[in-house]
């Protein structure tokens, strides 16, 4: 028997009332455009007879028992034969007939293609002003800055795409995030990916959504930022670095005077503060960037390939052995000065103190943050 061209994959948790008029839909397309097609119907655990209903049409129901939105489509697009996948959802609030512009679109070279609802129409009652005007843009933008990526519909539901790029993804999210994982992976994979504009509709289904507003938005929201390494990590560690660095220099000897405001020990305890923290971030933000071009083999900027020389490991330890040294030596100036000058004050030594100590402390840190990127570094090889 011929293999299928393309497959329609369909997530279903009890669409009874939607689900057959999505799969006459698929497969008056098919035959419209003369298209070899199979829908598949990944269900979710109906149990209002959805799955009768798509076995009774000709589709092929595959059973996924994990819960999620992203659990089900996994499981529908994996048992996909189609060389074009096309995944939507069984509400009826997406048309099943307008595959004609998905297929061309991978057919003309690209290798996902997503669809964008504000390009294409919302109808009235389609999306509540909430997801509208506020979730949808909001977390679309946010995911453009983190990618790069100029798609203005990041959680659009109607998208094409080859099961090659599917494999070149390595999704692994089970909820709603799949969607936002989808083409935030396919970027890092360097996939060619388009719009068409979609229209949506409001479904036909009684019963409410599966959509939780803010738990799923925040589902969105915390892998944007999770997988954003520079925006989360690195941007704001320049930022304190910067400042802390600056006024620690300043305030290193004592205080000081600027514009006639004194400046002096809680002005340098705030340095010291943005200092470490500053470190801190750079550190988690470097090790985040590891990890992510673990998984993508082809990402690799310039901080992985540093980090993950073969040379790094002795450079960070002389790093944080001199810091720690200078610490000591600050340290070991100032006991002197206490042992051999009983009885005077100190004062003058409170600032230098406490330079010493964040240099040891920032010595120690990178010390044992070697060994970590070391280790990194050999699964990274």
């Amino acid at each position: 028997m011929t293999a299928p061209r393309v497959s329609a994959v369909m997530p279903c948790l009890n669409e009874a009332e939607t689900l057959g008029t999505c799969i006459r839909k698929a497969q008056a397309c098919f035959d419209s455009l003369g298209v070899r097609g199979e829908i598949i119907v990944a269900d979710n655990g109906s149990t209002d007879g959805s799955a009768a209903i798509a076995e009774a049409l000709g589709a092929r129901v595959i059973h996924e028992r994990r819960r999620g939105y992203g659990s089900a489509l996994q499981a529908g697009i994996e048992a996909a034969c189609g060389d074009i996948v096309i995944m939507a959802d069984a509400d009826d609030s997406y048309d099943w007939t307008a595959l004609a512009p998905f297929i061309d679109a991978i057919e003309n070279g690209a290798d996902f293609v997503v669809g964008n609802r504000f390009r294409g129409g919302i109808r009235d009652g389609a999306m509540p002003p909430l997801h509208r005007y506020l979730g949808n843009p909001v977390l679309s933008g946010i995911a453009r800055i983190a990618t790069g990526v100029a798609v203005g519909d990041f959680h659009c539901g109607m998208r094409a795409f080859t099961k090659e790029a599917y494999r070149r993804m390595g999704l692994t999210t089970t909820g709603m995030e799949f969607a936002t994982e989808m083409v935030m992976n396919a970027a890092r994979e360097g996939l060619r990916i388009t719009e068409i504009p979609t229209v949506l509709q409001p479904d036909g289904r009684s019963h409410p959504p599966h959509l939780r507003s803010f738990h799923d938005g925040w589902r969105h929201l915390r892998f944007i930022l999770t997988y954003a390494p520079d925006h989360l990590f690195v941007v704001p560690a320049a930022a304190l670095l910067t400042t802390g660095l600056l006024l620690t220099s300043a305030l290193a000897r004592g205080p000081v005077t600027v514009f006639g405001r004194y400046m002096g020990i809680h002005f340098l305890a705030l340095a010291i503060l943005l200092t470490m923290v500053g470190v801190s971030l750079l550190s988690f933000g470097v090790i985040a960037k590891i990890v992510i071009a673990r998984k993508h083999r082809h990402v690799s900027g310039w901080v992985v390939k540093w980090a993950t020389n073969s040379n790094s490991l002795e450079r960070l330890l002389a790093s944080g052995t001199g810091m720690a040294l200078a610490g000591l030596a600050i340290d070991g100036y100032i006991l002197y000065r206490w042992v051999s000058e009983p009885g005077q004050s100190m004062t003058g030594t409170v600032h230098p103190a406490m330079v010493a100590t964040a240099l040891i402390g920032l010595g120690v840190q990178t010390i044992l943050g070697a060994f970590l990127l070391n280790l990194l570094s050999w699964e990274r090889r």
